[in-house]
């Protein structure tokens, strides 16, 4: 065993009574609200047979690691915000470490795959079916998957092995790489260094794949004659730029960056951002703001 430590404790958002209770049913709601909407979008997809296409077979994919995402951060933030033993034993902030890290590099390739997906159905309509075929589609889905998983294995195992001698206060709500570094007492040189490579290489990848792929797509929307044409799939297109840069941006500035030199309470507030807020944005963004699936919908909830 290569630490003294047992647990962590979390000092989480807030140590005044009164705002972790209003923390607390605001968090709640939120998700609540993210669990809805994350399940209602898969159990429509999956109901409704003019859904099952490559771009709401992705969407099924996104939504399931949204409620995945979110059941590995908030219950535990919930429970510090009210229990009076905020502790998270060592191999459970580990483990929520892991399954963090992974899940967030999930999120980061799926949503590449489907910017690129977009791409091909916008720019490339006449090969689209040939190119996006279920079997590539489940292929994509899939490596999305297994690239997280193995993703997020290093930086855990390298952060598993420090030192933490006594100190076992995380100032933050969640067992975070940045907080778990300041607290080691071991020389952190090469775990930031490897950390910070990955990320770097992770998040600058995807951002660009994703980011040409919608220049593309908006190039292409610059030469649809109809106005009214232009005016649904710009729409469309910046409200899933919007996600993507808010998730992009927030985990960039966390991550591809030193660990030190920022205050807690601003990494805890852009933490909040794509922890609790994208993954409510999401099934909005990408479902309710989309015509056929509202309808589809519609058809469920109202037949």
């Amino acid at each position: 065993n290569v630490t003294t430590v047992l647990e962590f404790k979390l000092l989480g958002l807030s140590s005044n009574p009164c705002c972790q209770i209003l923390l607390f049913i605001v968090s709640l709601v939120i998700y609540i609200l993210t669990s809805l909407g994350n399940i209602i979008t898969i159990l429509v997809v999956a109901l409704e047979p003019q859904l099952h296409s490559p771009m709401f077979r992705f969407l099924q994919n996104l939504s399931f690691l949204e409620i995945c995402y979110t059941n590995t951060i908030i219950p535990k933030m919930l429970s510090t915000l009210l229990a009076k033993r905020k502790s998270i034993s060592f191999f459970g902030c580990m483990a929520q470490l892991y399954y963090f890290v992974s899940l967030g590099a999930t999120e980061c390739y799926l949503l590449a795959v489907m910017a690129c997906d977009r791409f091909l159905a916008v720019c490339q309509p006449l090969q689209y079916g040939v190119l996006m075929t279920d079997e590539f589609c489940v292929r994509l889905a899939v490596g999305s998957w297994v690239a997280g998983v193995v993703t997020g294995f290093l930086p855990c195992l390298m952060i598993s092995r420090l030192h933490f001698c006594n100190h076992n206060l995380v100032d933050h709500f969640f067992c975070d790489i940045s907080p778990l570094l300041k607290l080691s007492c071991s020389d952190t040189t090469v775990t930031e260094t490897v950390i910070f490579v990955l990320s770097l290489l992770v998040l600058s990848s995807c951002f660009l794949l994703t980011l040409v792929s919608y220049l593309l797509i908006i190039l292409t929307i610059l030469k649809i004659p109809s106005a009214s044409g232009k005016r649904v799939t710009f729409s469309t297109c910046s409200s899933h730029l919007m996600v993507v840069t808010i998730y992009y941006g927030t985990m960039t500035f966390m991550y591809v960056r030193p660990t030190y030199g920022l205050s807690s309470e601003l990494n805890k507030a852009v933490s909040v951002l794509y922890t609790v807020v994208t993954p409510l944005l999401n099934p909005v963004i990408y479902s309710l703001r989309n015509k056929v699936f509202r309808k589809a919908l519609e058809k469920r909830v109202f037949r």
